[in-house]
């Protein structure tokens, strides 16, 4: 026990008691000391892929126009068009520039009294860096970050082309890159917003939303109708396997009452299908993007497909051909993109649930 004498005072003991606990407790190991690690070197490199409007982390490499239409043909047309018009699904990416937008830098299509139906990619981008960056890290859809740059210039080349930015002959490469730049149609369609770039700015937006004595009654409601809640199949069957978020089942009206005043629905686990984790499979390949369960999304659905070949000699093993090769022609124009990455084991579980009914 420490006492208080004339040489040393209460108070100056209190002092050294307290530094001791406080240097004690600092120099413990914080719980979390031993988790995770450092990212390695390698890790980083593999993350830290993004191009900027400067062509900072372009990387070395060339593509011809012809060179990215034969990629297109394989691995894009299927959801974008042969020439880039795409499809019911997804939005145009060519058309609605001019030689006259490409001189001056501003697509006109794009001003208040335009007519032009629908804003394509071409109109809407200012920098073909962003086109190369997004290119490189999302495409193609069901297999992002396959594309070799070169296979990337290619693409990219060949859209210019069909936007007539490069002449057909054209070779898109990290040297030429810049000066391509220099004729995007909407080069100049950007505009400088200064206080987002403010710390002690004020936000971009204004709100007119009631703040006090608020009406009473208010009524929210959804502006889409009713005929057009499944256009897109059933909204509940196409989430993914984790996470908190789950869609409406749009196959049955919109609820009456507020989202969230009803008691959530029972969980129902259902049992493992005997072929094999089937909808895991499915969502971890993509599948679902482009096929509902029921309904028809951009390809057919799971059940329209055993429908319609119902009784085929060897279903199981055609199927699994289609799967894995692709095809276009049965369900209509749309092409059905090969799809590799499945083993010869997971494309015949898919085929033989398909083959057994899809359900």
């Amino acid at each position: 026990m420490f006492k208080c004498s004339e040489a040393v005072s209460c108070r100056s003991v209190l002092l050294i008691c307290l530094t001791w606990i406080a240097g004690h407790a600092f120099a413990q190991t914080p719980p979390w000391h031993d988790l995770g690690r450092d990212a390695t070197k390698a890790e980083v490199q593999a993350w830290d892929i993004d191009v900027r409007p400067d062509f900072k982390g372009l990387p070395k490499g060339a593509g011809s126009v012809a060179l990215g239409e034969r990629v297109w043909e394989a691995q894009c047309a299927s959801c974008h068009g042969s020439f880039g018009e795409s499809n019911e699904v997804f939005t145009p990416i060519v058309g609605g520039t001019t030689q006259a937008d490409i001189e001056r830098g501003r697509v006109k299509n794009l001003e208040p009294g335009s007519t032009f139906p629908q804003k394509t990619t071409m109109m809407k981008v200012a920098t073909v860096s962003t086109l190369w960056d997004y290119i490189n890290r999302a495409m193609p859809w069901n297999a992002p970050k396959t594309l070799k740059p070169d296979e990337v210039y290619g693409v990219l080349a060949y859209m210019l082309s069909l936007a007539e930015v490069v002449p057909p002959n054209f070779t898109l490469s990290d040297q030429n890159i810049a000066d391509v730049q220099k004729r995007m149609p909407n080069r100049n369609g950007m505009v400088f917003y200064e206080p987002l770039w403010k710390a002690n700015g004020k936000g971009d937006v204004k709100n007119v939303a009631c703040m006090k004595d608020c009406p009473v009654e208010t009524t929210i409601r959804s502006f889409l109708p009713d005929f057009a809640r499944d256009a897109h199949g059933n909204i509940q069957e196409q989430n993914r396997v984790i996470g908190p978020v789950r869609g409406a089942d749009t196959t049955k009206p919109a609820p009456s009452a507020a989202v969230g005043s009803q008691p959530a629905p029972a969980v129902v686990v259902a049992a493992k299908p005997a072929t094999g984790d089937v909808k895991t499979l499915l969502a971890a390949n993509s599948c679902t993007a482009c096929h509902g369960m029921k309904q028809k999304i951009v390809g057919p659905g799971f059940t329209e497909i055993a429908t319609r070949h119902k009784g085929q000699e060897r279903l199981e093993a055609y199927l699994a051909v289609k799967i894995r090769e692709g095809g276009v022609g049965v369900f209509g124009p749309m092409p059905m993109p090969p799809q590799p990455q499945l083993s010869a084991a997971e494309a015949a579980t898919i085929a033989r649930w398909i083959a057994a009914g899809a359900k």
